[in-house]
């Protein structure tokens, strides 16, 4: 009795507790089985509102996956690994026709190659192929390619068929433009433009061999511009003083070098003045194939 007697004994303030404590459960049992907190007041659920709130929802829910996602960097399609492939949703057997064609120290240096390697399909190469990085050459290479493809014309058979040529409107190599040395077969936009360029410089041809001096102009196709284009008229130009100019207007002769210029100013201190041009053939080592040229700008007065 003494064991129970220790759990049962209470004062009367702990009785009074226990017994405010059980009414208190009973009450709020009793309200639970009477359904006293519930209400027949029904939620819409079509409301604009709640509506409005799960469209935001799933469209944070579409963002956060795609935050979630790999993002794709510019990189060179050469040095993609097993890793990168898969993320790119290259199969095995794509990836393995690339590391392939890499052994054999190759480089694609387009997406059509790429493709043609891989074998990848053209929905995965338009996906993926924004973010291929080449180096700087073969994008300019490419470039050039694009622009000497896009003056040709494929006919229905698909064999390719050059363009017609522009007609040439001038026969004055001093005046041809651009587009008439382009009417040459083997002159494209850089030659013809260096051309003009050299042309520039020179102030004008004066002598027909002055063209084949045009770097990167082979002696072939120079052969057949002079064919078709003549010096009708000669350049108008102004001819320096040799006994008055300066050094750095000297250099700016295009046949006369810095040592040939130090010469030149060298020869003049001796003579005091040169009483013709044709002086300059006394200079020790003057350059006697040069002299028709250099002194196209030079004259002694």
């Amino acid at each position: 009795m003494n064991i129970f007697k220790s759990h049962f004994w209470y004062n009367k303030s702990q009785r009074n507790g226990i017994f405010f404590l059980v009414i208190i459960i009973i009450i709020l049992q009793s309200l639970i089985v009477f359904d006293v907190f519930s209400s027949d007041e029904t939620i819409e659920t079509n409301t604009t509102e709640l509506l409005a709130f799960h469209q935001q929802i799933d469209s944070l829910q579409k963002v956060e996956l795609e935050n979630r996602k790999p993002k794709i960097y510019p990189f060179n399609p050469n040095y993609i690994t097993d890793y990168k492939g898969e993320q790119l949703g290259m199969s095995l057997s794509e990836i393995d026709r690339l590391l392939t064609f890499r052994k054999t120290n190759k480089f694609v240096n387009s997406k059509r190659e790429f493709q043609k390697v891989t074998k990848v399909s053209d929905s995965l190469l338009n996906k993926i192929s924004p973010y291929f990085k080449f180096p700087g050459w073969v994008v300019k290479r490419n470039r050039q390619l694009e622009k000497q493809n896009s003056k040709r014309n494929v006919n229905s058979s698909g064999v390719e068929k050059n363009l017609p040529k522009e007609k040439i409107r001038t026969k004055d190599i001093n005046q041809a433009t651009i587009l008439d040395l382009q009417s040459i077969n083997g002159i494209g936009d850089k030659l013809s433009e260096r051309i003009i360029k050299y042309r520039t410089k020179l102030q004008g041809f004066s002598l027909d061999d002055q063209l084949y001096e045009v770097w990167g102009l082979e002696k072939p196709v120079a052969d057949k511009i002079l064919s078709n284009f003549k010096i009708l008229g000669k350049p108008t130009i102004k001819k320096v003083n040799i006994n008055t100019i300066e050094f750095k207007q000297l250099l700016k002769n295009p046949y006369i070098n810095y040592s040939l210029c130090v010469k030149i100013f060298n020869y003049r201190d001796e003579v005091a003045e040169l009483q013709d041009i044709s002086e300059l053939k006394n200079i020790k080592d003057f350059p006697l194939d040069k002299y028709d040229r250099i002194i196209l700008y030079l004259v002694a007065e």
